[in-house]
């Protein structure tokens, strides 16, 4: 049964795999079309759509349940707030980050301890940095 198993995800990967090749992916063509900007933009777009592993969050911190909830709830404040940020005006649109990262660690500080909000502070500063997001 075990052997069945790890064959039909070894298939399903090849077959993703070789489907992203197809659909070029991995296309690296000089004489390929330039994008868009509309597909630039929603490349940017996705970027603020900052979504974590909530139960990896309290494991890495050490929250307990109560702080759990209030952490979700805070995360989903802080996604909506980073998409009307994503969605602004180029003009607007590093004011509003900056204020929603001061308003996330702002509330999050009333739930965290402060070792809690310094590795939050971390993690919040280095997923934004990876994503391409500058502050």
């Amino acid at each position: 049964m075990k052997r069945l198993y790890l064959t039909v995800v070894a298939l399903l990967s090849m077959t993703m795999t070789f489907a992203g090749n197809e659909n070029g992916m991995g296309n690296m063509d000089a004489n390929a079309p330039a994008e868009t900007t509309m597909e630039t933009n929603a490349d940017s777009i996705a970027s603020y759509d900052i979504s974590y592993n909530l139960r990896r969050l309290g494991e890495t911190l050490g929250l307990t349940l109560d702080q759990m909830s209030s952490v979700e709830a805070l995360n989903r404040t802080f996604r909506s707030d980073l998409m009307n940020a994503a969605n602004a005006n180029e003009a607007d649109r590093k004011a509003m980050l900056d204020g929603a990262v001061a308003k996330d660690i702002r509330c999050m500080g009333y739930v965290l301890t402060p070792e809690q909000l310094g590795k939050y502070k971390t993690l919040i500063n280095t997923t934004l940095a990876n994503r391409g997001i500058e502050r």
